[in-house]
């Protein structure tokens, strides 16, 4: 389905989605409320929404579009979505399953149709496997103790900002154990999401710089131009950056943080991977399992794509596999003082 208040866009976008023979357009509307209303009745497996329309702009409709789609993904298809826009990290941190900038109209070209048939393929992918886990329970079982981890260290991709919200709000200010993100993200993007965390996680979130210090009730966010490590020191830990290529190709990439985690930290690590495609993570965590640390990863109902988490949990090295709230309230109950 299509959302978008201007008639050239929504016949230039259905042009482009019906001539890619693997979608086709169910419908083409002109603003939300006839979206809603037609949501009632059918069923669609994407919306393009755009932002700017009259009446009830697409990111205030947003939560009401995803409620509505009863599982449908939702691209944000918006001139507004301009790299670094604080709007793009609000609509992934809402829900949205990922973002594309509109050209002007007459400057639609053939470029934007393989972006956006890449786009559209991403979100219909097949999942992973689902995986039986008799340990897939909401606890960490028997063998974990309050305040059994010093560090929380989280992965994630596609999706992974609106899972990085749920988890975020379950765990309160009180909360003193220090929180390592890995979102793959543009290094534009990298201050507004540092912004949006610490208010999703009610504590300061700082964009990690070579030899920052990592420290109590704090978040830090990997920057988008490199990978994120910590190291031991003296008095604490400090974190390293460095740009060497990764094994899954990602930049910034979520092995190099679980691995140094593993190495400090042992057992006393937990990870936590969240929605994203790919297997970015996946020897990360594996190498956190071989030193006895756990792994919760977010389940496949509630991932928009359980690329990342499918890949932990089908080698056998989740310890918990929960919806994104559940992993929050789990990780707060074992790290309280």
């Amino acid at each position: 389905m299509i959302v978008d208040d201007s008639v050239v866009a929504r016949s230039v976008l259905g042009r482009m989605v019906d001539g890619t023979r693997r979608f086709r357009v169910a419908a083409a509307l002109s603003d939300v409320r006839a979206a809603l209303a037609w949501l009632a009745e059918h069923r669609v497996d994407i919306v393009l929404l755009d932002i700017d329309m009259p009446g009830i702009d697409g990111l205030t409709a947003l939560p009401d579009v995803l409620a509505a789609g009863n599982g449908a993904k939702v691209l944000i298809v918006s001139s507004s979505a301009d790299e670094g826009a604080a709007v793009t990290v609000q609509a992934l941190a809402l829900g949205a399953a990922d973002t594309l900038v509109k050209p002007g109209i007459g400057t639609f070209g053939g470029r934007f149709a393989e972006v956006l048939e890449e786009r559209l393929s991403r979100l219909v992918e097949p999942h992973a496997e689902p995986v039986a886990l008799a340990h897939a329970a909401a606890s960490l079982g028997p063998v974990a103790a309050p305040n059994d981890f010093d560090v929380v260290a989280i992965g994630a991709s596609t999706g992974g900002i609106h899972a990085l919200s749920q988890f975020l709000r379950a765990i309160p200010a009180s909360f003193q154990v220090p929180i390592l993100v890995t979102q793959h993200l543009p290094i534009s993007f990298m201050s507004y999401f540092a912004a949006q965390l610490a208010v999703l996680g009610s504590r300061p979130c700082e964009v990690a710089t070579d030899r920052m210090r990592v420290r109590p009730g704090r978040i830090i966010v990997a920057p988008g131009d490199a990978h994120m490590r910590v190291v031991r020191m003296s008095d604490g830990w400090s974190v390293r950056l460095s740009d060497e290529k990764s094994l899954s190709g990602c930049m910034p990439s979520v092995d190099p943080m679980f691995e140094s985690i593993a190495e400090v930290f042992g057992k006393r690590a937990l990870g936590v991977v969240l929605s994203g495609m790919g297997r970015d993570g996946a020897e990360g965590a594996k190498r956190l399992v071989e030193v006895g640390a756990k792994i919760l990863v977010q389940d496949r109902a509630s991932s928009v794509i359980w690329g990342m988490p499918g890949a932990v949990a089908n080698a056998g090295h989740a310890s918990v596999v929960l919806p994104p709230d559940e992993l929050g309230r789990l990780v707060a109950r074992q790290g309280r003082a």
